[in-house]
């Protein structure tokens, strides 16, 4: 019963795992852009056409630890999970004992 526990718990950690990290790549890749125009006119800011220039990945990839999103509390739920599971299934044990008794006198 306790591998059946822990490979349940695996399965649904690497899911969240995988199903958080879905969104943060797909908007972290770079949005496709139409050919490029031999001579593009100067854009001004207050044109209503004016589009800045995209953020660049590395930023982008950044901004997840600032600002977190559902994806973001995905992967760490998924996480949690993958650890909950390892201990279930024994790979992370841990002991916990105190010991009590006489201490030998010194002279």
């Amino acid at each position: 019963m306790r591998d059946w526990i822990a490979v349940i718990i695996t399965v649904l950690g690497v899911l969240l795992v995988l199903a958080g990290a879905t969104p943060i790549l797909l908007r972290a890749l770079p949005a496709r852009s139409p050919a490029p125009v031999a001579a593009a006119p100067v854009a001004d800011a207050d044109d209503p056409a004016f589009e800045p220039a995209p953020v660049p990945v590395g930023a982008r990839l950044a901004s997840v630890w600032k600002e977190p999103t559902a994806a973001d509390r995905l992967i760490f739920w998924g996480i949690v999970l993958l650890v909950l599971a390892a201990i279930a299934a024994g790979a992370i044990t841990f002991n916990l004992g105190a010991a009590g008794g006489s201490v030998p006198a010194t002279r």
